[in-house]
């Protein structure tokens, strides 16, 4: 089963983005603009909204990492 989590990022500085990004169990990620209505790639990040994505991803890996230690330990 692959699970997936979503957060709704809204950047604060020009040019302003509407972001939802989807992190699923598996470690594969979505990030969707809303207001372009397209996928995007973390490439295409800038500032806050970058920051933001990598924020989550290592709290995602910290959090898979726990989950496999608790679980072969």
């Amino acid at each position: 089963m692959n699970n997936c989590e979503n957060y709704r990022f809204i950047e604060r500085n020009r040019p302003w983005r509407d972001l939802t990004f989807k992190f699923y169990s598996n470690g594969s990620l979505t990030i969707i603009d809303n207001t372009a209505e397209e996928v995007i790639t973390p490439r295409e990040l800038k500032g806050e909204s970058y920051d933001f994505y990598v924020r989550k991803r290592i709290a995602y890996i910290k959090q898979d990492l726990s989950a496999k230690m608790r679980k072969f330990a």
